[in-house]
């Protein structure tokens, strides 16, 4: 089979890997005009892990990667509301969270590819199924044809707008920045922390290097215009009210290492495949961070998909399972996280007193109980 992947982001390069690993011919083509080594640090769960060991690039990732022996969350006073006791899922699954440099796992999977695989500015612009056929349509007035064509062009995909045109993504009601500096002593080496609070929310995880990766949460109109080009101080003063270390790390980081973002994700599909073409990652199910999963779920989902051409014959029998298996996982993924964040960015200040006089009575355990189906799977 020829097969042809459209973006050559997390989930388009690990399904590229999955894929030529076992023979097939790919292509990935890629919008962007060369490899650009930018981004913020990212978690990825023990569930991920497993799936990237299965194809061969695990050790390599564990490497690059820092582990992540517990989540702390505190109030805006410092006090602590309630943790998460990360290293059970070593002796439960075998693997461990860590928080990685996005460029770092990037560059792990371009190396592992055949060196032609990637094609870069190659703007996908239109779609055509002929059978068992799809031709992908490019800006630069080139085509290509394959057997199979999968679509892991993010959020805004829009080979997913065309396929399911209601599909638009929706706003989460805040915005978001985030960045990496050094950690001089800040963060713990082994543990995350996020401190929420009525006006906002801030979290930080120590990375490898010295490094820690944060990100600042509040409540905004999508795209307000107020909080599109604010520079670190003015970041940082919004935060004025939680512990020093938060501003104090705004501060810190130089402007080229800050991103911001409206926070989004796309309501639950019924459907991820479309005769000859398949909807994986951001495309498919983009989901909110507070899980931590949007990289997970994508690299699971280039993992489920690859290992069901070794379980069947036919494509699709191939297509069939990949929806059976992937789209009840992710749809209660997208759900929990949209859950999680509207529980920790709350801005009523009697709902978030509340919220942080219950949260310390739930069991720590409850809380790792609770996310248990993410961490205890099989990819076949």
């Amino acid at each position: 089979m020829d097969i042809v992947i459209i973006g050559g982001g997390i989930g388009g390069l690990c399904a590229a890997i999955t894929l030529q690993k076992q023979g097939f011919s790919v292509n990935v083509y890629e919008t962007s005009p060369t490899f650009q080594p930018v981004g913020a640090g990212i978690g990825i769960g023990s569930n991920a892990m497993q799936a990237l060991m299965n194809i061969g690039v695990g050790e390599k990732v564990f490497a690059n990667g820092n582990v992540l022996h517990t989540q702390i969350f505190l109030n805006a006073k410092g006090r602590t509301l309630n943790s998460i006791d990360f290293s059970v899922l070593k002796e439960r699954f075998g693997q461990e969270n860590i928080t990685i440099h996005r460029a770092d796992l990037h560059q792990t999977f371009l190396e592992a590819l055949k060196p032609t695989t990637v094609h870069y500015n190659k703007k996908c612009v239109n779609v055509e199924q002929n059978g068992d056929k799809v031709t992908a349509y490019f800006e630069d007035e080139t085509e290509v044809t394959a057997d199979l064509l999968i679509a892991a062009d993010g959020i805004h995909s829009p080979i997913r707008k065309k396929l399911v045109p209601n599909s638009a993504p929706r706003y989460s009601g805040y915005t978001c920045w985030r960045g990496i500096t050094e950690n001089k002593g800040k963060v713990d080496e082994f543990t995350s922390t996020e401190i929420w609070s009525s006006t906002g929310r801030f979290g930080m995880a120590p990375m490898r290097n010295g490094q820690i990766y944060w990100f600042a949460c509040i409540n905004a109109r999508e795209k307000d215009p107020f909080y599109q080009h604010l520079e670190r101080k003015e970041i940082a003063n919004l935060y004025k009210h939680f512990p020093d270390i938060v501003p104090a790390t705004i501060r810190d980081t130089p402007t080229e290492f800050i991103l911001h973002h409206d926070i989004m994700d796309i309501k639950p599909l019924h459907n991820f495949t479309f005769g000859r073409i398949v909807l994986l990652g951001d495309a498919a199910h983009a989901t909110t961070p507070n899980m931590g999963q949007g990289a997970g779920q994508a690299i699971e989902d280039a993992i489920v998909l690859g290992n069901a051409f070794q379980q069947f014959d036919e494509v699709e029998k191939v297509l069939t399972y990949y929806e059976e298996k992937r789209i009840a996982r992710t749809t209660k993924v997208i759900n929990l996280s949209r859950q999680i964040g509207a529980a920790a960015q709350l801005c009523s200040r009697s709902l978030a007193s509340a919220r942080d006089f219950l949260f310390p009575l739930i069991p720590s355990k409850l809380l790792l109980w609770r996310l248990k189906f993410l961490f205890d799977v099989k990819q076949k």
